[in-house]
């Protein structure tokens, strides 16, 4: 069972505002090193958010983890906003589980 913990990958900008929360952050400056952090961490924590310009980057890393119950892997912003990658994600996985998009009807 896992602990109900809460991870924060991204740039130090973008992940110090989540430790005043109680989440614990981890800094990762490139996809390599975003990789090594999640294969370190991803039988930790229940849910890991990861700002969008290294989830982009990341894209079969985080297919792998969807494929696992756990940990549910979140994209967010980061410290320059959102580049549409976290919506594009939600937006294929509505895709999925209703079989046409209901969501922005394009």
């Amino acid at each position: 069972m896992k602990s109900g913990k809460i991870a924060v990958l991204g740039d130090k900008d973008s992940v110090l505002a989540f430790k005043a929360v109680g989440a614990d952050a981890f800094h990762a400056g490139n996809a390599f090193e975003a990789n090594d952090v999640l294969r370190r961490i991803k039988d930790e924590y229940t849910v890991i958010f990861i700002t969008e310009d290294l989830a982009s980057k990341i894209e079969d890393t985080l297919g792998k983890l969807k494929s696992r119950a756990y940990p549910i892997v979140i994209p967010i912003p980061g410290q320059n906003g959102s580049d549409g990658f976290g919506m594009k994600g939600v937006r294929s996985d509505v895709e999925k589980a209703v079989g046409a998009d209901i969501l922005f009807n394009d």
